[in-house]
């Protein structure tokens, strides 16, 4: 009988759990025989285009300084945000999703009526039944619809697009990330109405003509946690048994609460999670963060993002940050930071761009991305 040593088999469980995934693997489980089990996909994606808009209006903490007891200094040491832009009367966040669109589109390459699949990652959407709308770009062939996973949601909504991709459902998929988070803030609590702004960034994920190549997505981490929902969220504001609760008048408008958040308690999630999920996405990957060239995250806090770069050991000239300007967008501010890197000529084809996005729920979500 063939005996093998605990030596012999930790080295072959080792071997088994750090061996090169198949090219189009997306996801591999810790469990060596389900990665041995691994579907070899149909189609590897490819990130071809982004694009963004947000409003014209915006708000510097000045103008805040005349809502509530805050000051610039203050709100910079904290945050690292000086303004952020908000939706302008009559304004739509469509309107930036379908701008933020056609910019993508244009730089693939890709006309409205070759995309298969819309997907708009959203917590704000403009109607309650989902913003997503195809008709709007001229993608008059493919399905649309919302996700909704708050901060996280462009990562959660990119990798979906991947699976679709790589399933041989779909060949070109447009994902939007857009929220307009200022019409559920309370701009006189300084706690959040200095974090959020509005905005909207997209990106063009289409299957690669090579049936060699390896996916776009090189490995991601996803997860949440229902008990932190306590911490943030924005929930329904009105009661039950509506049908009988305003007599012969027509009845009253549906409504929401306004965004709560318990600070601290949402910051140190976010410290605790962000460099973990960066760090199973880089094990997924079968990549050392030496192999990572940008860092594109959820602009939150500026100290959260110092943070992230620190522990993958990137100088802060890898680090996209343009908090600064924009504020907390939401599912917006990871497309929104990558067009600006994009098009600035920062990020380059091939480069690999380390993405991590977390916020209610509590959700979080990292992958390591190739570009173009």
């Amino acid at each position: 009988m063939l005996k093998t040593s605990h030596r012999q088999a930790a080295s072959s469980c080792f071997q088994a759990r750090t061996a090169a995934p198949p090219r189009h693997a997306l996801w591999r489980s810790s469990s060596a025989q389900q990665q041995l089990r691994a579907v070899q996909c149909s189609a590897a994606e490819m990130l071809v285009g982004v694009g963004s808009s947000v409003p014209e209006t915006y708000l510097t903490n000045h103008d805040l300084e005349r809502l509530v007891e805050t000051s610039d200094e203050w709100i910079v040491t904290r945050t690292g945000i000086r303004k952020r832009h908000v939706l302008g009367k009559g304004e739509t966040l469509a309107q930036h999703g379908i701008t933020s669109a056609k910019r993508a589109l244009e730089m693939a390459g890709i006309a409205a009526e070759d995309v298969d699949l819309v997907l708009f990652a959203t917590s704000s959407p403009d109607d309650v039944f989902g913003s997503a709308c195809q008709a709007a770009i001229g993608a008059r062939h493919a399905v649309a619809f919302d996700l909704t996973a708050a901060c996280s949601g462009f990562v959660v909504a990119l990798v979906t697009a991947a699976q679709y991709i790589r399933a041989g459902t779909f060949r070109t998929v447009l994902v939007v990330g857009g929220d307009a988070l200022s019409r559920f803030v309370d701009w006189r609590d300084r706690g959040t109405c200095i974090l959020f702004g509005d905005g909207c960034g997209a990106v063009v994920v289409t299957a690669n003509p090579d049936s060699e190549a390896q996916g776009a997505i090189l490995g991601m981490e996803m997860g949440s946690d229902g008990e932190g929902h306590k911490h943030l969220h924005c929930t329904y504001a009105g009661g039950g048994l509506k049908p009988l609760g305003d007599g012969p008048t027509p009845s009253s408008h549906a409504a929401y609460s306004n965004i709560y958040m318990a600070g601290q308690d949402v910051f140190k999630f976010a410290v605790r999670t962000v460099p973990a999920v960066i760090d199973g996405a880089l094990a997924k990957a079968n990549l050392q963060k030496d192999a990572v060239d940008w860092l594109v995250m959820h602009q939150a806090n500026q100290r959260i993002l110092d943070a992230a770069a620190q522990r993958l050991g990137l100088p802060a000239d890898r680090v996209v940050s343009n908090l600064s300007q924009y504020g907390n967008t939401s599912a917006a501010s990871i497309p929104l930071a990558l067009d600006e890197a994009v098009r600035g000529g920062r990020i380059q084809k091939g480069d690999k761009i380390a993405m991590a996005g977390f916020g209610a729920g509590l959700t979080w979500a990292g992958a390591i991305v190739r570009w173009g």
